[in-house]
């Protein structure tokens, strides 16, 4: 019969050293002899509490992991086989290595196990008050604060690499779940929708090949940068009003994408406005590219129509609002977006008051029209 264990874990001192030394068992039995790294009695007796903590939830391998690798060290290996194409885009892959930065300078000297909610909270905070420094030609210019959306993006980075080594098995819980955002981010999330007006006023003060893009976006909800751009002519399928996406962001987004009249005719006239060259949209800087961005185009000309700037990816969005308050199952909604996920369609449901304010306006003028042509038929 085993000799029963009198103590669970113990504390002790070593000769000519200042720090405290702890001794446990781990799951198997085996006495483990570590040091806790603190010369205070109280903070090395918290520490022993967490390691027998740990491994009463077997994680106790998991947090040794997690104490030995530095955060920098994490954030390079992160970066390096987790924000890079393919496995993200190179938009996303720039953002990260933007907000990589700012936390490299905050935790880089920490191991991954030290950094704490409350930590990264006071990080966030003193993001917040922080102003945004540009270099001009005659030395470094402090601007205005830095806005809440850009800190949260940084911390959204943070998050979704401390999930990673969470499923690596180096940390047993990312902090991040316990920190609430010091700022209510307004609009982050809200995608606009785009009525049929904004659409009509969009498509008159754009350039061809913009208008071509807006109407074929709201027509079939195709990606702008990774489906729409570098299309070639021969995924398109006239005849029987296809279009084939071989390239997507996830594997859903690979598929066939029916087309309705109007995409269809928007495809004519691309087409044709594109000229002899392979690519749908050609670069007008080197025809042997296709074109990268609307950017400039498309904040032009929502200037020239009078309508506050939204993204144009939300002309995808406009696409899910219009089949959902068409009648069509959330569902089919999900799979014509090509999302692998369902929840994705929880954005576009707070757009659809939206959409039924337009039409009651509708109904009103055509109210209001009637009542003139009847009031004008009336003799005096």
């Amino acid at each position: 019969m085993p000799r029963r264990i009198k103590h669970d874990g113990v504390l002790y001192e070593r000769k000519e050293s200042a720090v405290w030394w702890m001794r446990y068992r781990d799951r198997s039995g085996k006495r483990v002899l570590e040091s806790t790294g603190c010369t205070d009695w109280d903070e090395a007796n918290k520490k022993l509490r967490e390691r027998l903590a740990a491994r009463d939830q077997n994680v106790l391998e998991v947090v040794r992991k997690g104490e030995r690798l530095l955060f920098k060290d994490w954030a390079e290996f992160f970066m390096e086989n987790f924000s890079k194409p393919p496995i993200r885009e190179a938009r996303t892959h720039s953002a990260n290595q933007t907000a990589m930065k700012h936390l490299l300078a905050a935790f880089s000297s920490k191991s991954l196990a030290d950094i704490t909610a409350d930590e990264i909270e006071l990080f966030l905070r003193a993001r917040l008050r922080a102003r945004v420094r540009r270099q001009t030609g005659k030395g470094v210019r402090d601007l205005g604060l830095i806005k809440p959306a850009s800190v949260h993006q940084t911390f959204r980075v943070l998050r979704r690499c401390l999930n990673v080594a969470v499923r690596k098995r180096l940390l047993p819980a990312n902090p991040c779940w316990g920190v609430e955002f010091p700022v209510r981010v307004k609009g982050m999330f809200r995608p606009h929708y785009m009525s049929s007006s904004e659409q009509q006023k969009i498509e008159f003060n754009a350039p061809a090949h913009l208008a071509n893009a807006v109407r074929i976006i709201a027509e079939t909800g195709l990606r702008v940068y990774k489906e729409l751009t570098p299309m070639r002519k021969d995924q398109i399928d006239l005849v029987n009003a296809t279009v084939w996406i071989p390239d997507s962001k996830t594997e859903n987004g690979i598929a066939e994408v029916p087309l309705t009249d109007v995409a269809l005719q928007a495809f004519r006239d691309q087409i044709q406005l594109a000229g002899p060259g392979p690519w749908l949209f050609p670069s007008s800087v080197d025809p042997n590219t296709h074109h990268k961005t609307f950017k400039t185009a498309w904040h032009a000309t929502l200037r020239r129509a009078g309508i506050p700037y939204f993204r144009i990816y939300d002309l995808r969005s406009t696409f899910a609002t219009r089949l959902s308050a068409g009648g069509v199952a959330d569902e089919w909604v999900t799979q014509l977006l090509r999302q692998g996920d369902a929840k994705v369609f929880k954005k576009y449901s707070q757009m659809k008051l939206m959409m039924k304010r337009e039409a009651l306006q509708k109904i009103n003028r055509q109210a209001n029209e009637q009542n003139k042509s009847s009031d004008t038929g009336r003799p005096n």
